[in-house]
């Protein structure tokens, strides 16, 4: 795809040629130049510098991207100093076993042990550069821990089909952080380390500055690129950054899905028009010469509604997870240069419930009512399952004794504020009671004889009678009697947001980061890491996992542009 295509979606322009580097007027000059500084990007910077590269960084925010913005999991095993400290047994081994049944091919196997074997040592770089993890671990199955534990099973590795290929071990290592009971915007405990270790350094840092257009020269070779920016210090800066504050603190106290969100949101909107405003009128354009190459950092596209719907449509009703920097344009660079893209259309839906464990006990069932995702799988799972095999619908079915549990299992100081609100709010104002099965199916669409199957299978398993189809484990499977209790779970449900992740992203060689043209050659001088590429994560997603693969192909780019 070019710039000039109908669907090309971004303000990326069409790359600058020139015959010699003299024609420019360069701003800025390094070996490096990363594109997107959130944890890709830092890592990419910090690696650099350490093998001796001159790194020049910018960002279209202020920094931290999604990895700032997240639970501040990160995906490490194969024997990390955390997991031995707290008894946990795993191996590279062990580790590429299970995550080759979740990657299902998307990397090479050999890239995928080069993964599990450097997953420990990676752990260890972070930690020496002032990341902190530790236990204890919660042996449980839950979408995200209480915060009194810093080690789970972040995964599927707990279930019967996992652990027929590689003995469970937890992988998830939540940064040893705590504000209150919040469980979103810990990625500070990983992100801000790795920041302030790579301008240590000596690696440099523009925020407000938006990369447009690569240079290239005359064999079109990546040579450096142009962007616009609002300048640091000046007047228009810190106005910019005071709307965008005000504007996202509204947004983030009163989130959509709550009632008057819209018009709550109004407020907000002023300030985002006037932040806009701010970008068209006072920008100014900077240029930034790349001696060795531009690494491409800047995450996926879950932010650009019109990409969404072109690539993604499956998954455009989702929740974006992420932040706006998140606007496919570090992969419109890449093709911009003749980088070829894969997995455009895949993403990940992140439709979690559990806890309230009692709600992984019940059924989850399609527009005809027939199950079609084990309930007891990671959140990631049900979610893509849902999309791909249920038209991203799907209705929670459960009993009267389940509900009561639910409620006890949210109590306060049984789970995380928002995980006890987003329960609360779906048993209260989301959940349906319905007295018999004729009137369910006449409630909600189902086909009666379907419905009917599908509960009489479920009663059979939970008595022992027979093995479930969906290999769900025996303590998670309940009969379901009357009265049942129904709430809508699907990717566009209201009150239960299904948040989305784009995995799609420019092809690279995996073995050095460089991106690739469709005839598999490499861009000389054009590199790629973290969302912006096809990476581990681009199949399956699990908690923790794209941060860690950011890290393993951020380092992985600095390495080969050093090299």
């Amino acid at each position: 795809m070019h710039p000039d295509h109908d669907n090309w979606h971004s303000k990326v322009q069409a790359p600058m040629q020139v015959a010699s580097t003299d024609e420019v007027a360069w701003d800025v000059e390094a070996d490096l130049v990363v594109v997107g500084f959130g944890g890709a990007g830092a890592a990419a910077a910090l690696q650099a510098r350490e093998e001796g590269l001159a790194v020049a960084a910018i960002d279209a925010a202020e920094g931290g991207g999604a990895t700032l913005a997240s639970g501040g999991i990160y995906y490490a095993g194969g024997g990390t100093r955390i997991q031995q400290e707290v008894g946990e047994q795993d191996t590279p081994e062990n580790m590429f076993a299970y995550l080759k049944l979740e990657t299902q091919g998307v990397v090479s196997d050999e890239t995928l042990m080069r993964f599990c074997q450097g997953s420990a040592g990676d752990l260890d770089w972070l930690m020496r550069h002032g990341a902190q993890f530790s236990g204890p671990v919660y042996k449980q199955k839950t979408s995200y821990p209480n915060i009194t534990y810093f080690m789970y099973h972040s995964d599927n590795s707990l279930l019967p089909a996992a652990m027929e290929v590689a003995t469970p071990a937890a992988r998830g290592h939540r940064g040893k952080i705590v504000k209150g009971k919040s469980a979103v915007n810990l990625g500070d405990a990983i992100y801000l380390p790795l920041k302030a270790a790579a301008l240590k350094a000596g690696a440099t840092l523009e925020c407000k500055t938006e990369a447009r257009q690569l240079i290239i020269d005359s064999e079109g070779a990546v040579i450096g690129l142009r962007a616009l920016q609002l300048p640091a210090k000046s007047a228009a800066y810190a106005e910019h950054s005071k709307c965008l504050k005000r504007a996202n603190r509204i947004t983030q106290l009163y989130p959509f899905f709550l009632p008057g969100a819209r018009l709550v949101h109004r407020l907000a909107d002023r300030d985002f028009a006037r932040a806009a405003d701010i970008e068209r009128t006072q920008r100014v354009w900077r240029t930034y010469r790349a001696r060795k190459g531009v690494c491409l950092c800047a995450g996926g596209f879950v932010f650009n509604q019109p990409m969404m719907a072109h690539h993604c449509p499956d998954f455009a009703a989702g929740m974006p997870l992420g932040t706006p920097g998140d606007d496919g344009s570090g992969i419109r660079l890449g093709q911009s240069a003749g980088g070829a893209v894969e997995r455009m259309g895949r993403a990940t839906a992140w439709r979690f419930i559990n806890p309230p464990a009692a709600w992984s006990q019940g059924i989850i069932v399609n527009a005809r009512g027939a199950r079609f995702v084990n309930e007891a799988t990671y959140g990631a799972t049900i979610g893509n399952v849902m999309v791909e095999k249920a038209e991203g619908k799907g209705w929670l079915i459960l009993n009267s004794q389940m509900v009561r549990e639910a409620w006890r299992q949210i109590a306060p100081g049984k789970a995380l504020p928002f995980q006890q609100q987003l329960a609360a709010l779906n048993m209260l104002f989301n959940k349906r009671r319905v007295e018999t099965v004729e009137v369910l199916c006449r409630k909600f669409g189902f086909d009666e004889e379907t419905l009917r199957q599908t509960l009489a299978d479920t009663a059979r398993a939970a008595q022992g009678e027979r093995e479930d189809s969906l290999r769900k484990p025996a303590e998670d499977i309940r009969e379901l009697t009357p009265p049942f209790h129904v709430i809508d779970v699907s990717l566009a449900a209201k009150l239960l947001p299904c948040t989305v992740l784009t995995v799609g992203g420019l092809m690279v060689n995996e073995a050095t980061g460089q991106v690739r043209r469709e005839d598999g050659q490499e861009i000389p001088g054009l590199y790629a890491a973290g969302r912006t590429a096809v990476g581990i994560p681009s199949h399956l997603y699990v908690s923790g996992l794209s941060i860690a693969d950011c890290v393993f192909s951020g380092r992985r780019a600095a390495r080969q542009a050093a090299s």
